[in-house]
């Protein structure tokens, strides 16, 4: 089981926090060794990630990154403007200059904040949306550059493609490559400007990010509800991008909103470490989340986001904290009901890892689910042709339509998500917790987990190449098992691993991409005991798939 850090909910003594001046001179520092695949550039889920001082986000990635961005833009005939977004990290404002003076010698059209905020993830994809609606506008896309929730060591950089969510794995792929043989080349090839000059040229321009975004918030929530019911809300930016943005929307709209903290440190002193006893963002661990679930009982509803505001977490009497698949399953079964102007075909998407009770939700409402491999690029096209009217998965991040059935954003949004939890409360009197729980009376209640188990890299491609066939098994807990998987039912892709299920329960094992782990995530409808026996099982199960090897049980 995962051991729990005694500093976890605790805010760390200043000697345990990251040396920021560290950080930001190795950004400069240090090269890169190309040889060490732990170095080389690698766009996972969300983006290249890493830490200057392990080598792994420096100044030599970003510039590669980013000519290899204006070359593939130049590939693929885009030539409107490229909007970028950052957030409070302390490598992300050393990031962002490295982008533009790349970006200023392709003499790209680059649209940075007007007063040099910070800009969430939502709002660059909402943005490119909206531009590109215009049909006859040159077709813009977009970088954010952010490690989401990770700690404040980390740096990340993502590319969002002209239909305003995380580009394809086609698209990343050809990025990754031509960035690392950028960096093999020892960036000859790079074009760059001097910062000033760069900052100075006339392709780089300011831009209003705040008011577009939160004057059309009225179309994709009630904001008059909110107000009119003067529910009383708690708002905690974690001292991320979302700030300036939620200060704007109370005065916008008039809710009787408070900011609990307007913090913003590049060391998150101000935040209580997560399980590991490490500082993360995550708006999702309870640990993280210790200072608003201590205040939650001043409010009606409480929320907050991560640093580029494209997760959220949910505070409310009476289940605190509420885990990810829960409020998932509520927005769900609200909205659906409570849109009418959406498409009565539209569908639900969730990740194969995501709470079954999604599907009950789903089955209740009469709407078809979606299940794809884990990650939020898998829903993008299906947002953008207004066949997905609601797309989530566990980690915290979703999205919705527009109160019109139109795509909002095509990546994740912590912000709509926060206020549907205060348009929910203001409209039924009845908080998402309190929701809840009437839902699993009716559907049952989940128990769900996931845990790690210890894989080296042999080990680790056997699970990602692994066969359904492979798994032996007729029974999980003493239920039959009604599907075994490594493709995601719903567009076929492959999930880099394994989903067992049964009526009661399920299973999933996927090999972590970072660590030499595999994560089992499970789910009972039975018991905290049943759900034991399926990871034990599943456990066990796997251990003789790596015992046999390749070959299988």
């Amino acid at each position: 089981m995962t051991q729990i850090s005694p500093k976890a909910g605790h805010t760390l003594p200043p000697e345990e926090l990251t040396d920021i001046q560290a950080l930001q001179d190795a950004y400069y520092a240090h090269i890169p060794d190309v040889a060490d695949a732990t170095q080389r550039v690698s766009f996972g889920t969300s983006g290249h990630r890493g830490t200057s001082v392990h080598g792994s986000f420096n100044e030599t990635h970003i510039a590669a990154i980013a000519e290899a961005i204006c070359r593939y833009r130049a590939s693929e005939g885009i030539t409107g403007p490229l909007f970028v977004g950052i957030d409070s990290h302390a490598l992300s404002a050393l990031a962002q200059k490295t982008v533009i003076e790349v970006m200023a010698a392709h003499n790209v059209a680059i649209h940075i904040d007007a007063h040099d905020r910070l800009t969430p993830t939502p709002v660059i994809s909402n943005t490119i949306i909206v531009h590109n609606a215009d049909e006859n506008a040159p077709r813009a896309d977009g970088i954010v550059i952010t490690p989401s929730h990770n700690p404040p060591s980390d740096g990340g950089i993502k590319y969002n493609a002209p239909h305003g969510g995380p580009a394809d794995t086609k698209a990343t792929g050809q990025i990754q490559d031509m960035a690392n043989q950028l960096m093999s080349a020892g960036l000859k090839d790079v074009k760059r400007l001097p910062y000033d000059t760069a900052r100075a040229a006339r392709c780089v321009k300011i831009f209003d990010f705040v008011a577009p975004y939160v004057n059309a918030l009225g179309s994709v929530i009630d904001m008059e509800a909110i107000r009119a019911a003067e529910i009383s809300i708690g708002i905690d930016p974690l001292g991320g991008a979302s700030l300036d943005y939620w200060q704007a929307i109370i005065e916008r709209f008039g809710i009787n909103a408070t900011i609990v903290s307007r913090e913003l440190d590049p060391q998150f002193g101000f935040m209580t470490a997560d399980w590991d006893g490490k500082i993360r963002m995550d708006c999702s661990s309870p640990y993280a989340m210790a200072r608003l679930i201590n205040m939650a009982g001043q409010f009606d509803i409480a929320f907050a986001n991560d640093p580029d505001a494209d997760r959220h977490g949910i505070v409310c009497k009476p289940a605190g904290l509420m885990n990810p698949n829960h409020y998932l399953a509520v927005a769900i079964w609200y909205l659906f009901q409570n849109r009418p102007d959406w498409p009565q075909d539209c569908k639900i998407g969730k990740t194969l890892v995501s709470s079954a009770l999604i599907d009950r939700v789903g089955q209740k409402l009469g709407r078809d689910i979606i299940e794809t491999p884990v990650g939020f690029k898998w829903f993008v096209d299906g947002m953008a042709a207004s066949t997905l009217g609601f797309a989530g998965e566990e980690s915290a991040g979703a999205s919705f339509f527009n109160r019109a059935g139109k795509p909002w954003s095509t990546d994740k949004d912590g912000i709509i998500l926060c206020l549907l939890a205060a348009e929910i409360t203001a409209k039924t009197g009845r908080t998402p917790g309190e929701i809840y729980a009437d839902l699993t009376r009716e559907l049952g209640a989940p128990f769900y987990a996931r845990i790690d188990a210890p894989a080296d890299p042999d080990q680790k491609r056997v699970l990602s190449a692994l066969k359904a066939e492979q798994y032996a098994e007729t029974t999980l807990a003493g239920d039959p098992i009604t599907a075994k998987l490594t493709h995601a039912p719903g567009n076929n892709a492959p999930i880099g691993g394994l989903k067992i299920s049964t009526a009661q329960g399920w299973f999933a094992a996927r090999p972590s991409g970072t660590e030499n782990v595999y994560k089992i995530y499970a789910e009972s409808f039975v018991s905290e005991a049943h759900l034991k026996q399926i990871q034990d099982e599943a456990q066990a199960a796997i251990a003789g798939i790596f015992k046999a090897g390749a070959g299988g049980l």
